[in-house]
């Protein structure tokens, strides 16, 4: 049975960057605090500027998919974990979020 993102139950500003992860790197990148950080393709991209940018460069450079299928809290440290599908290298692959 696959799990929707409506069934995870997902605090509002996870659900909000899962909605806007499809098309809208304005409104990601505000799910983020100034000084956040994301990691991905070996790259590090430091606050929100720069996840904006990061965002709409993976955007028009890979198509894909992101469900998110399970949510768990660890010491007080809410993990997302997500299954993409796409045209990126190793996909599918499951990753967490947190």
């Amino acid at each position: 049975m696959k799990t929707s993102m409506k069934s995870l139950n997902l605090p509002k500003p996870i659900a909000t960057y899962f909605a806007a992860d499809k098309n809208d790197s304005e409104t990601l990148s505000q799910c983020f605090t100034e000084n956040a950080v994301v990691k991905d393709e070996g790259h590090t991209y430091k606050g929100r500027a720069a996840i904006k940018q990061w965002k709409t460069g993976t955007s028009t450079k890979y198509e894909y998919t992101s469900e998110p299928v399970a949510c768990e809290e660890k010491d007080g440290i809410i993990v997302v974990t997500s299954h993409l599908v796409g045209n990126f290298p190793g996909s599918p692959v499951d990753l967490r979020f947190f």
